[in-house]
Parts: structure tokens; C-alpha cells; sequence
């Protein structure tokens, strides 16, 4: 479960967040909406524990992820809209993530078949150098073999095609069951009968937070 209390991040004296509130239930399929600016990709990164915040306190399952990180996010994954400039090789990630989360390896290979990517012949290329496709492609896949309890996903359509959208739903579908989905988009009829709940920011605040 994930617990967001009073939550506050200024950057420069401009406040980002202002006392967000949000719990996200064991099983949730959630929803985070808001224009550009209204502090979702912040929140998101203060769950993680990449952002110390003002003030506030977030937990996952009762861990801080600013005291504990490596614990709190055992059973987390993140796809970003943006993903980093990896120095890894397609290889050295897959290997790295799959010696942190021990999936075999060979599940990634074959989600990255499922959105149309061979991954084979490009094992030994840096991350960094592939597609925005591409790099989308294979963290989804990544993150599908983890396994874990929790996926945040910040715009995961945007560098998908209209099969890749399709195949990413059946992905969702088959990984279901009692994972928590969260899902960081402008689109709500991209979710539409795979989230249950859609929560709004705006100006660092929750705005709206309702079934669907």
C-alpha cells in the first residue's frame, strides 16, 4: 500500500506540491491525470525517492523510501515517459535487473516479441543510443518480468503504435490479478476498462478523486 500524507516540494521557492493527500490500495488500478505542470511526474518521484520533500510523508507497505529506498522499492517497478541516458548495454540491463529481481532473462526477450521488437540482435548496443520506441519497449518488458507487487507507468502509449497499445493491454490483462497498476496519462480513454479509479492534480493539489 502506498501512503502519501501532507506531501509538500518547493523548487526555488516555487511550491510544486501542496499538501497532497493519497492512498493507493493492494489491487488498485489507478489514474493520475492533470495538465502539464500540475506535479505528477514530481509526486511520482517523491514516491520513489528520488525528490526529498518540503515536508510530508510518503511510505510503501510502511518503508520510507527516503530512509530505506532499496527496501521500499522491492516491489516496485517504473516505466518513465522519459527514460534515462543509460550507459548499459541492452544486455548489462536486462542482466542487472534480472540479478536484482531474479526473472529469467528470457521473459523480456519475449515481451519485447510481443510489442514487435527483436531484442536479439541488439544486446550489445547501449540503451541510450536506441529509439524512443525501442527504450519504451524494452523497459515495459523489463518491468512486466520483475514481477512486482506495484507498476508506475508515466505515459506509456506515447512511443506505441496502435498494435504496441493493444499488446501493452494484454500485457496489463495477463499481469493483473492482484498487481497495482498506476498510470500517469493526459488520455483517460487509453485506460478506459483497465483503470478503476482516476485522480486529479492541479496546482500541487488532488482535485478530483473518483471511481470510473
Amino acid at each position: 500500500m502506498i501512503i502519501v500524507k501532507e506531501l509538500r516540494k518547493s523548487f526555488k521557492g516555487q511550491e510544486v506540491l501542496n499538501g497532497v493527500n493519497l492512498s493507493v490500495g493492494d489491487g488498485e488500478k489507478l489514474m493520475l491525470m492533470g495538465r502539464n505542470g500540475a506535479g505528477k511526474t514530481t509526486l511520482i518521484r517523491c514516491i520513489l525517492g528520488e525528490y526529498m520533500p518540503s515536508s510530508g510523508s510518503v511510505s510503501i507497505d510502511g518503508v520510507s523510501p527516503w530512509q530505506d529506498r532499496v527496501s521500499a522499492l522491492k516491489s516496485v517497478s517504473f516505466v518513465p515517459q522519459l527514460p534515462p541516458p543509460l550507459k548499459f548495454t541492452i544486455g548489462e540491463l536486462i542482466d542487472y535487473s534480472a540479478g536484482i529481481s531474479g526473472f529469467d532473462k528470457k521473459t523480456v526477450a519475449e515481451n519485447c516479441r510481443r510489442l514487435e521488437l527483436d531484442i536479439e540482435p541488439h544486446m550489445g548496443k547501449a540503451f541510450h543510443k536506441l529509439s524512443g520506441g525501442m527504450k519504451q519497449k524494452v523497459l515495459i518488458s523489463v518491468a512486466f518480468a520483475r514481477g512486482t507487487k506495484t507498476i508506475i507507468f508515466d505515459e506509456p502509449t506515447a512511443n506505441l503504435d496502435i498494435k504496441g497499445r493493444g499488446t501493452f493491454r494484454a500485457l496489463l490483462d495477463e499481469a493483473g490479478g492482484g498487481r497495482t497498476f498506476i498510470f500517469i496519462s493526459h488520455r483517460l480513454e487509453e485506460f478506459s476498462g483497465l483503470a478503476s479509479r482516476a485522480v486529479e492534480l492541479d496546482m500541487g493539489r488532488v482535485v478530483k478523486d473518483e471511481e470510473i
